[in-house]
């Protein structure tokens, strides 16, 4: 609970068997989380037995994709403020007491991985990385003037209730595209956001995009595109 507002926290799990568990607990161990809400997005073997070793919600989610995952998972949630995150092992929990202090202010808060002295050792987050989040952040920043953005990609979000309630049924996207899709989505709908720097460590076991740098170089060609069709469509209005 943050200020008598219940806080829900969403993992969307593919490939987390390994770490899923600490990460949930964790969250509680806060105090400030209320629910965590885990789609399993057609997960490896063991991930439902380690869930349920835990006080979190599961729900399945057929479809596959990041974004489907989270979707349902938005949808299940119950609190007042939703916070998004990932249960490989490179968030800190006690980082969403970070977005929750901003959330007294704003909205809604975007995570920033791409910060130099937040970067742990061992993240995944190399020069090609995190200029690609930096560019593709920047370029929704210059297309539709918004506020300072420097990470594209980073899963970590908070949205109150409101501000979720104002984009939920515009979502298009499926895929791994579906972060800078909410980004766009908050600045169309003119929903006050700031961003703040999170720190990110090493991944507990190897990501199924961005641990192969011609996906992560796909995925930043997809998300160019998308922002592109997102702004040719907002001129065109």
């Amino acid at each position: 609970m943050w200020k008598r507002q219940k806080v829900s926290v969403v993992f969307s799990t593919f490939n987390e068997k390994d770490s899923i568990k600490e990460a949930i607990n964790d969250l509680f161990k806060t105090k400030y989380v209320d629910e965590v809400i885990v789609v399993n997005n057609n997960a490896v073997s063991g991930t439902d037995e380690e869930v349920k070793k835990t006080k979190a919600k599961l729900f399945f989610e057929s479809k596959q994709g990041y974004g489907y995952g989270y979707q349902r998972g938005m949808k299940e949630a119950k609190g007042d403020i939703i916070i998004l995150s990932e249960p490989d092992g490179t968030f800190v929990a006690n980082d969403v007491i970070k977005l929750l202090s901003y959330s007294d202010d704003f909205d809604v808060v975007f995570g920033s991985r791409t910060g130099s002295s937040t970067i742990m050792q061992g993240a995944n987050m190399g020069w090609f990385l995190k200029f690609g989040n930096l560019f593709v952040a920047k370029l929704i920043e210059i297309l539709f003037n918004s506020y300072s953005l420097t990470d594209a990609g980073c899963t970590m979000k908070l949205f109150k209730r409101n501000a979720y309630n104002k984009i939920k049924d515009k979502f298009t996207i499926g895929s791994s595209q579906f972060g800078p899709e909410l980004i766009i989505l908050v600045i169309l709908n003119k929903i006050r956001f700031v961003e703040v720097p999170i720190l990110y460590k090493e991944r507990i076991g190897k990501s199924s995009v961005t641990g192969s740098r011609w996906k992560a170089f796909k995925l930043g060609l997809q998300m160019i595109i998308l922002v592109l069709n997102y702004r040719i469509k907002s001129l065109l209005r």
